[in-house]
């Protein structure tokens, strides 16, 4: 079954596979699926022509995939091109709604990089290779 461009996993549950397209979570899942009057316990390779003629016109008041990455990606251009502060947060990939830095924020910040005191072993091996390349 191909919903707004997306392959749902035909192995699946409906209530699952549908939360896999980008805009759709478990709460729009509940709504839609009562809407097109589908049992929540189908598998995908179970239903029928006419459930999922059902289920695709439920998602035609959504906003869904490639739309919805295209607003969220133009909200946060917006929001960088005025110089609010969510917007230079955005731009300098650190968090935008008021999480602490110092000791957290590892998902948006990324890996750990060591600024400052290196340990005595190191500064000897790097000092060891710059006496060799001086001799060369």
């Amino acid at each position: 079954m191909r919903i707004a461009g997306y392959n749902l996993q035909d192995v699946k549950r409906v209530d699952v596979a549908l939360t896999y397209i980008y805009g759709i979570g478990r709460k729009n899942v509940v709504d839609i699926l009562k809407k097109a009057e589908v049992d929540s316990s189908k598998r995908v390779n179970s239903l029928s022509e006419d459930e999922q003629k059902r289920i695709q016109k439920a998602l035609e008041g959504y906003k869904l995939e490639g739309d919805l990455r295209a607003e969220v990606h133009g909200d946060i251009k917006r929001l960088k091109e005025i110089g609010s502060y969510r917007g230079s947060r955005h731009s300098k990939n650190l968090p935008v709604r008021g999480q602490r830095t110092r000791s957290n924020a590892r998902t948006k910040r990324g890996k750990r990089v060591t600024i400052g005191a290196i340990k005595k072993e190191e500064s000897a091996k790097t000092e060891t290779k710059e006496t060799k390349k001086e001799t060369k």
